[in-house]
């Protein structure tokens, strides 16, 4: 199986400009108000008064890149720019159409149908559904139509409706004298914006899990390791009712015969990268820095649980896609992300085979993609979904069996969990909608009680203290989780 190449992780890094919903929103603005006014390029006064416009709108497009409007709150969105409305007059409704078929052309088609068809095999006709999936998503992404209508068409209004006033008086000193006039407006338009954008959130985003204060508690660690091995799978984006829905005999025998944690709750914003430099850090995104996929610094600020296995002179690999690359540097044995979803697991538990026999790591978290991908692509309420989750079982049994068979299952704890949920549309996650919230978890190993349910509430983070405390190393300098101490037997 390939790793992902140099182009691969820049490609990566450069989709989550579209992906995300805070960089998307303005580059999309921007390319259709230039792309609407294409015509007016060669005349010298079509870029001052753009320019001019477009100052006066960037206010605007600060509140919208600092403020999410996910879930219950996208419906708010509407309010304002039935306001701008209004106050200034309606404007083109040609570059209003044009912006909405532009951005259906781009979720449902280009990115539903032509990108997923290239990167994993999807059919040509997935747009049939897409569309809808589109429609239903409620986390703040690209994809978020009821979230991204509302916020992409009052910036194209106002800045649409400046550049005209500017391009209408002529000259540049009137530009000058004409911009003292009408900036009270949008002033004051903008400062009502950011008010009922800050109330909102003030009082109705209150959905973010409670974080832990005090840092890990390391009293009662053991003198040596407890396992010679951990083996953590981590598969993306399965959703805990849709778990309980597949038939997947291997993993519920796994769960039965050992621990599990029933509100293992994720964290926020349970994107893929941030989840999984929570979970093998032990703390959260303000302090080790990675709050979405699109990573603006590259590293995590703080320890993980590798750093803590090299001091206690042990070995831990993450075999996991490129995007993890950008917070856990070479800690992470990249896989490539573009092969049909049908064979995308089975490669990453055959590099695991190799992995082990190669390196035998004293730690191994590998992340299976099949599940996550066709939420993303197909919804997770769809039949789809359920048989990746069945795949996964059955490429986990034969891991499994396939390290019993060398012997590296005699003293190892197997940790089955997922990042995070996902919810209905286009399988998204982040801020924690139906489905995302709470991920199935338990573990498996010869120290590991058997038959134990666990309704107490746990967060991800406790993952990297709860390996260190396994494997006898130190656990990370900034971890804020528990050790999963009651799900262990006495040595």
């Amino acid at each position: 199986m390939k790793k992902a190449s140099p182009f691969e992780i820049v490609a990566a890094r450069c989709w989550n400009l579209l992906n995300e919903g805070k960089p998307f929103t303005p580059i999309f603005v921007l390319g259709v108000f230039l792309l609407y006014r294409m015509g007016e390029w060669s005349d010298t006064q079509f870029w001052s008064a753009a320019g001019l416009g477009l100052l006066i709108t960037l206010p605007f497009f600060v509140i919208y890149y600092c403020f999410d409007f996910p879930l219950l709150l996208r419906n708010y969105l509407w309010l304002p720019l039935i306001a701008a409305l209004l106050v200034w007059d309606h404007g083109s409704l040609s570059l209003y159409l044009l912006a909405l078929g532009l951005f259906y052309f781009f979720t449902v088609y280009f990115w539903g149908t032509f990108y997923y068809h290239l990167r994993i095999g999807t059919s040509w006709w997935n747009f049939t559904r897409f569309w809808k999936l589109v429609l239903k998503n409620s986390d703040s992404t690209s994809g978020n139509a009821q979230e991204q209508m509302p916020k992409f068409l009052l910036l194209l209004f106002v800045w649409n409706h400046f550049y005209d006033v500017f391009y209408s008086i002529g000259s540049f000193e009137a530009f000058t004298a004409a911009a003292d006039l009408h900036l009270l407006t949008p002033a004051i338009f903008a400062a009502c914006l950011w008010l009922y954008s800050y109330v909102l959130h003030a009082n109705l985003f209150d959905w973010k899990p409670a974080e832990a204060a005090p840092l890990t508690d390391k009293s009662g660690w053991p003198q040596s390791a407890i396992n010679e091995k951990v083996i953590v799978i981590v598969i993306d984006g399965m959703r805990k009712e849709r778990f309980e829905d597949a038939n997947a005999p291997f993993l519920k025998k796994l769960r039965a015969e050992g621990t599990e944690y029933t509100q293992m709750e994720t964290v926020y914003p349970a994107r893929t990268v941030v989840c999984f430099s929570s979970m093998f850090t032990g703390t959260y995104p303000r302090e080790h820095g990675i709050r979405s996929n699109m990573v603006w610094k590259l590293g995590i600020k703080v320890e993980s649980i590798f750093d803590s296995l090299r001091k206690a002179g042990k070995k831990g690999r993450l075999l996991g896609i490129a995007h993890l690359i950008d917070s856990m540097g070479d800690d992470v044995e990249s896989v490539t992300a573009v092969m049909h979803n049908d064979v995308a697991d089975r490669n990453i538990i055959e590099r695991a085979k190799r992995i082990m026999e190669e390196q035998n790591p004293d730690l191994l978290v590998a992340q299976l993609i099949g599940v996550d991908q066709t939420g993303h692509s197909r919804g997770v309420l769809y039949d789809e979904y359920v048989q990746k989750i069945e795949e996964a079982d059955r490429l986990i049994e034969e891991f499994a069996g396939w390290l019993e068979s060398r012997g590296m299952m005699n003293n190892t704890t197997l940790l089955v969990c997922a990042d995070h949920g996902q919810a209905d549309g286009i399988g998204g996650h982040g801020h924690l909608d139906e489905g995302e919230r709470y991920v199935p978890f338990f573990m498996h190993g010869p120290f590991i009680k058997q038959g134990l349910r666990i309704d107490e509430k746990h967060s991800l983070i406790s993952i990297a203290p709860t390996l260190a405390y396994l494997l006898g190393a130190p656990v990370p300098s900034s971890s804020r989780g528990t050790v999963l101490s009651d799900a262990m037997k006495t040595k």
